[in-house]
Order: C-alpha cells, then structure tokens, then sequence
C-alpha cells in the first residue's frame, strides 16, 4: 500500500484534520502479520519521524494519541463481542488472529514508539479501558493543545421587541405540529 496516498492533502490554516492509526500500521499490523517486507518496515521507521518533523517544521500542529487497553479489558472486548450477535461483527477474522498475537503487537507498538515519539510530536497515550472517560480525556488534552483565540463576541444589548398591534397569531389548533417525542 502506498503511505503517501494518505497524505495527498494537508490541512491548511486554520482546518483540523483527524486521521486514524493507518498510517502507522506499517510498524504494527503489516509487520506482525507479515503484510510488509523488513525493508518496507525499516524505511518506514527511518522515514516516519522525519516525515513527522518536516511537517512540524511546516506550521502543522501534529498529536498523536495512543489509546491504551489493559489486557484484561481487551479479552473482556473480544469474549463480549462474541457472545453477543448485535455485537459480533466486530470481530474479523483478523482480530481473532490479532488475538493470538497480543504479545507480538504490543513489542512492535513498543518499538514502532521508541522509533515515533520524537519531541516535536510525542505520543500521549490515554488510559482507554473506560471508552467514553479515554474519549472525554482525549478531547479535553486535544483541545489544550491547540492554540486559539478567544472569538466570543461581546454581550448585545437587544432594544425591546416592537408590538405588533395589527397581527394576531394563527390559533395552534390550526396548525399541524409534529409531536413532542423528546
């Protein structure tokens, strides 16, 4: 698979773009299930973070996040998948082998880190085993992280509204209104 195709567009001023893991599957995925050459691999770990600080040479605010799941929380995922049909398909034929290889993706994530965590774009890895607090977490981190300008616009002094002393509203029976379900 061709990386750079995922990075056909930057943002530009202004724009937030949020972008999944994919890019850094070469190091996890593709290298434990053997989807990448070694070659492949090692160019992608020389190349990766100098990618990385060229964009953030560039003006492009880069943050990674690392959404980390114990393993007694990931196998309590995989049972509950399974055993629910509304549920079930979540799991792909690769996540059950992913399963098997839990050991071998946490030493490449391992590594692929020791390799990408470079100060001008560290990763900050959230406790995840909680989704919704891991998401709340994220968000409130992502928007520390990004530098802004107050835009909220000074209160108004509205002037009173002017009565309408030539019109009546229609009356409510004559009128068709959805119901109130919420």
């Amino acid at each position: 698979m061709n990386k750079v195709k995922q990075w056909s567009r930057f943002p530009t001023a202004g724009e937030i773009v949020l972008c999944d893991r994919s890019w850094y599957n070469r190091a996890g995925v593709e290298r434990v299930m053997g989807f990448c050459t070694e070659a492949e691999y090692q160019e992608f770990i020389q190349s990766c973070p100098e990618f990385e600080r060229m964009l953030v040479r560039s003006g492009i605010v880069l943050i990674k996040y690392c959404f980390s799941v114990s393993d007694e929380e990931q196998e309590e995922r995989f049972l509950s998948r399974s055993h629910d049909p509304a549920r079930r398909w979540k799991l792909s034929p690769m996540d059950l082998e992913s399963r098997d290889r839990w050991v071998e993706y946490s030493k490449a994530k391992d590594t692929m880190f020791a390799y990408t965590n470079i100060p001008e774009a560290p990763w900050f890895t959230i406790e995840a085993d909680d989704k919704r607090r891991a998401r709340l977490n994220c968000i409130h981190h992502l928007l520390s992280k990004v530098p802004y300008e107050d835009m909220t616009p000074p209160p108004l002094e509205l002037p009173s509204r002017p009565v309408a002393e030539d019109y009546v509203r229609a009356p409510r029976n004559e009128q068709f209104f959805v119901p109130q379900v919420y």
